[in-house]
């Protein structure tokens, strides 16, 4: 039997061992914005035309990588796009909102979780202009090199990432 100063001393123990091995795995998971405390951050709600197949397409890679697609078929697409800030000359068939951002087009999963991860403060929209053969929910037997822009406030593009044609968009081991 331990005397109460062993018991409490014991007890602190645990007490600093619990904070040592909780703390870091819970901060981490705040880090991940496809964890549960990040399930707002992954949530997309994505505007399409009624008769598009493609879009459709996109948001089942989206829910590969761990994010919930609201799907909203609409005819008013060039109004929403309107409304969101997408550069005319940068659009695509589908436009998306996700974390505050606008996602326009067939973005790769990968690239809108290095937003999320990121969070930049002068970006309001990503976009993968067109329908570039290859990109995710595009694909086809002969895929196209492609890029994803990076659209900030004051209407400056840049581009984000490059993607080679071919490229595996699949999940890795999630």
């Amino acid at each position: 039997m331990c005397s109460l100063t062993e018991h409490r001393g014991k007890s602190m123990q645990r007490l600093f061992l619990l904070f040592v091995l909780i703390l870091p795995a819970t901060s981490s998971l705040a880090d991940d914005p496809a964890s549960a405390d990040g399930a707002a951050e992954t949530h997309v709600v994505m505007y399409k035309s009624p008769t598009c197949g493609c879009c459709e397409k996109w948001a089942d890679h989206l829910r590969a990588h761990g994010f919930t697609v609201d799907s909203r078929p609409t005819d008013l697409m060039e109004s929403i796009k309107d409304e969101r800030g997408v550069p005319v000359n940068l659009r695509s068939c589908h436009t998306a909102e996700v974390a505050g951002y606008v996602v326009e087009g067939h973005v790769p999963a990968d690239d809108i979780l290095r937003l999320l991860r990121e969070r930049p403060d002068n970006l309001r929209v990503l976009t993968v202009p067109g329908m570039p053969l290859g990109s995710p929910g595009m694909e086809h037997p002969r895929p196209q090199d492609f890029i994803t822009i990076a659209v900030q406030d004051d209407g400056k593009a840049a581009i984000y990432a490059e993607h080679a044609a071919g490229e595996d968009f699949s999940p890795a081991d999630r």
